[in-house]
């Protein structure tokens, strides 16, 4: 059943539901896709919950600070079970409050988007809003590298006509610690590897030496897939940067536009889109 175009006095909600986060956040200013007026919704509100174990009791708390009156949900998810959690919870919300909430889950035909891949809703929908976003954001005729690091570290190409190529997907600073831990019997798991640089070389620990390893290596690899993607993109492409762990890889990328809502306003455009 198609859903209803928003009502004008519904407040605009967004989750990105990920594999560590759930993100919520507000549309606080919609953003129009068209030939007249071109750009991106200003998002805020920010809330984030633990995708493995958010407490509903948290989220009920935001909705009625930002949305007490009738409200409707964007969400996008690469994270089934925690988006069929948050789900839930809203739903239960609406129900006790009496509150009409309602929710629609994001898909790749409902962003401005064209995807050259010959399986586009096997694309993570994270990966999908950001290029979006990136189209609305870079320079006209000129393309677009996204590079967003979160639980998985990803690099992306938008072309110059706005089409999503495809791109690289490797482990966040996270995972590759957590994979060292569970894969040797002696190593320990290395935790906040997402705040900054990396510790200089050598590492004088066990730990150092695996901050780095992670660290580097990271910054490393981002850099050669940035120098790769500029072949389809263009020596001109906007480089646009994002994530939770943007903070490691950040001064290894020079030129790079910080947007750490990035995602967040590629999700509201599927909106924007039907208004």
């Amino acid at each position: 059943m198609t859903t209803p175009m928003h009502a004008p006095f519904e407040t605009l909600l967004i989750a990105d539901v990920g594999n560590t986060r759930i993100k919520l956040a507000v549309v606080a200013e919609r953003g129009r896709v068209g030939p007249a007026v071109t750009r991106l919704p200003r998002v805020d509100r920010r809330q984030d919950l633990l995708s493995r174990d958010f407490r509903p009791t948290n989220l009920e708390r935001w909705l009625a600070a930002v949305a007490p009156g009738p409200a409707l949900l964007l969400v996008a998810s690469v994270n089934d079970t925690a988006a069929a959690r948050l789900g839930a919870a809203v739903a239960e919300v609406s129900a006790t409050g009496h509150r009409a909430l309602r929710q629609r889950r994001i898909g790749h035909a409902d962003l401005p988007l064209a995807v050259q891949l010959d399986e586009p809703h096997r694309v993570g929908i994270d990966r999908l809003a950001s290029a979006a976003a990136a189209g609305i954001v870079k320079p006209a005729g000129k393309g677009a590298i996204v590079v967003d690091c979160g639980t998985a570290t990803t690099v992306d190409i938008v072309a110059p006509d706005g089409a999503f190529l495809g791109g690289a997907i490797l482990p966040g600073p996270a995972l590759m610690a957590r994979a060292l831990a569970e894969g040797t019997s002696r190593l320990p798991e290395v935790a906040a590897l997402d705040q900054g640089p990396p510790p200089a070389m050598p590492g004088c620990s066990t730990q150092a030496a695996i901050a780095a390893g992670i660290g580097w290596g990271i910054r490393g690899a981002v850099a050669r897939l940035v120098a790769e993607a500029r072949k389809a993109a263009g020596d001109d492409a906007a480089l646009l940067l994002t994530g939770g762990s943007a903070g490691l890889v950040r001064d290894a990328l020079p030129g790079a536009v910080e947007l750490p809502d990035l995602v967040l306003a590629g999700i509201a455009l599927a909106e924007a889109e039907r208004g």
